[in-house]
């Protein structure tokens, strides 16, 4: 199920057949129906609403009169302002939370590859709706945007799992023994994902 695009996709093994994925989605229709109207509603990044930065709730302020950029202002209600024109806010916030989910992945990916003596050749940025990261064998990491979203101790597990992959490019004992020396505390995050992760798929998305 994917919430940023609000559909299901199934996975058939080799063997199978598109009658028998036909007759599997008739018969689980009502409890897919279920499911997809449990979603929490899509949340556009338009005036008035609520977008979340590194766990902390932030209206988002449009202030035309100011010019086309992106600030924070503290306070009991934290906002996140947007100068410009009405019909520009959604891209210039979505702009800015990539570029702030760029600046702390590079920093923490920094961190956790030097504790480990090791590389990092380039990060990327996706909308990926399955994996939160990736690291390939050319030494590249890919993240989702969306973790400038969750609490920092989530971006930051994130990016010490990748940089693990530099050294051990499984899931291994060995690999997850790499994972919590870089951050002791990592089944926190990894349970905050758990339980949160698909929820931030909805900040963004247009409203149908």
């Amino acid at each position: 199920m994917r919430a940023a695009t609000r559909d299901v996709v199934l996975t058939m093994p080799p063997r199978s057949s598109l009658p028998r994925a036909r007759l599997f989605v008739e018969r689980h229709a009502e409890w897919i129906g279920h499911r997809l109207d449990g979603l929490p509603a899509p949340t556009p990044f338009g005036p008035g609403a609520s977008v979340p930065l590194r766990g902390v709730s932030h209206e988002i302020a449009h202030r035309p009169g100011e010019r086309g950029v992106v600030w924070l202002e503290a306070g009991q209600r934290p906002r996140l302002c947007v100068g410009g024109e009405t019909p520009f806010v959604e891209r210039r916030v979505r702009d800015y939370l990539k570029a702030q989910a760029r600046a702390d992945l590079a920093t923490a990916a920094s961190r956790h590859a030097a504790a480990l003596g090791v590389g990092v050749r380039r990060i990327t940025l996706r909308d990926t709706t399955s994996r939160w990261g990736s690291c390939s064998s050319s030494r590249s990491l890919s993240f989702s945007w969306r973790l400038v979203m969750a609490p920092s101790h989530v971006l930051d597990y994130l990016a010490a799992h990748e940089v693990a992959h530099l050294v051990q490019m499984n899931h291994s004992d060995a690999f997850w023994a790499t994972v919590e020396r870089l951050v002791p505390d990592y089944r926190r995050a990894e349970a905050w994902l758990k339980a949160n992760g698909l929820g931030l798929m909805r900040f963004g998305a247009p409203r149908r």
